[in-house]
């Protein structure tokens, strides 16, 4: 269930699970992280837990320890007065899976998305999912529409863009597995 659009920032909630609009940037990343039940696992927990972004230098405060529906996140990147803020909401849990004494039964993918609140820095989505192929590897992918939120991401343009593909890849490799 898709919660009620009024607080994020954007009307096309939920279309980073088709085709992405149009006005805004789009950014695709897939790559293969490993292969086997193990690996899938251990990437789905990364992911859901909040260790995907805590792995790639995100400060992360969240009102559910996993990813939940409607639950508040505060992501942070930098330090100090150099750092930004960036609040989003999530959207959809892929798979079903319940984290608190592990049992991840989401079948061949995992993983959630979440939209931007009032304040961020983009306006837009991002979904983050894991999916095991029937060769068994294990390939990890991001998905995200944006466009400038605030004065300096609009300022920023291609800066912010570089940004928001470095940290997808950071993500990425965060979920690698050995």
């Amino acid at each position: 269930m898709t919660p009620q659009p009024s607080d994020l920032t954007y009307a096309e909630v939920g279309a980073t699970a088709g085709e992405l609009p149009a006005g805004y940037h789009h950014l695709r990343r897939s790559r293969v992280i490993g292969a086997g039940e193990e690996c899938f696992t251990t990437a789905a927990h990364r992911i859901l837990n909040w260790d995907m972004h805590r792995r790639a230098g995100i400060g992360i405060d969240s009102s559910t320890p996993p990813a939940a529906v409607g639950a508040a996140v505060t992501m942070r990147l930098g330090l100090g007065p150099v750092g930004i803020s960036a609040a989003c909401r999530v959207i959809e849990v892929i798979g079903s899976v319940s984290i608190g004494s592990v049992s991840i039964d989401a079948g061949t993918e995992s993983g959630f998305a979440y939209g931007t609140l009032p304040g961020h820095p983009e306006i837009g989505e991002e979904r983050f999912w894991v999916q095991r192929l029937p060769d068994d590897s294990v390939v990890a992918h991001i998905v995200a529409f944006s466009r400038p939120g605030r004065w300096f991401t609009r300022i920023g343009g291609p800066i912010a863009r570089i940004a928001q593909s470095r940290i997808a890849e950071r993500y990425l490799d965060a979920l690698m597995c050995a």
